[in-house]
């Protein structure tokens, strides 16, 4: 059975404890969900860089109370060539995941 947690002040998870412990310093400090955030996606770059970086892409959702909610689509442009109509051409119906026709992206993240 799934024991579900909650918190009254505020409450991070991340995949690693020092991200973790990172973002709830912020919080702790009188900062924000956003800026806790940021800490621990930061801290996550030195401790975990497989899976978070400056090098990737960044999707966000926020809400904050009272206001409607903003999205920020941190995603890299693919290659300047790269179009369906490659892919349709190779007798493709959508892009690959992997391999030489996979479409890798510039990151983003920063820019976001």
């Amino acid at each position: 059975m799934l024991h579900t947690l909650t918190g009254l002040r505020g409450m991070i998870s991340a995949p690693h404890h020092a991200a973790a412990q990172s973002g709830l310093a912020v919080l702790r400090d009188g900062g924000n969900a956003i800026e806790a955030m940021i800490a621990a996606a930061a801290t996550c770059a030195v401790v975990y860089p497989h899976m978070n970086g400056l090098g990737g892409d960044a999707f966000w959702l926020i809400h904050e109370p009272g206001r409607p909610p903003v999205s920020i689509d941190g995603s890299g442009a693919s290659g300047r060539a790269v179009s369906m109509e490659l892919y349709q051409r190779q007798g493709l119906d959508a892009v690959p995941r992997t391999g030489p026709l996979a479409a890798a992206t510039v990151a983003g993240a920063v820019s976001s």
